[in-house]
């Protein structure tokens, strides 16, 4: 059985989800309750949905949504190596 969040706590991880921070949010979740990863992030995704349902208007984006920021990432990083190996090879 988890234990109880504090008031503080619990609007430290309604903060992390509105502003899209979801792994934090899971993160502060499994600190104050000493749940398992999958229980915790369960449980914080039942909480963004309540949340989201109620209050779509303050979320950042939609908690469902997917980001796209690793394969940006990895797409920024092969164009930059080939161009360095375009340049070193001319």
């Amino acid at each position: 059985m988890p234990e109880p969040l504090s008031p503080e706590q619990l609007d430290q991880i309604h903060n992390d989800l509105f502003a899209g921070r979801k792994i934090n949010a899971i993160k502060l979740y499994r600190e104050a309750t000493n749940v398992g990863l999958k229980e915790a992030k369960d449980a914080v995704e039942a909480m963004a949905d309540e949340l989201y349902q109620r209050s779509p208007e303050r979320f950042t984006r939609d908690p469902k949504a997917k980001g796209c920021g690793a394969t940006a990432a990895m797409f920024a990083m092969i164009v930059s190596v080939g161009a360095a190996t375009i340049i070193w090879i001319c």
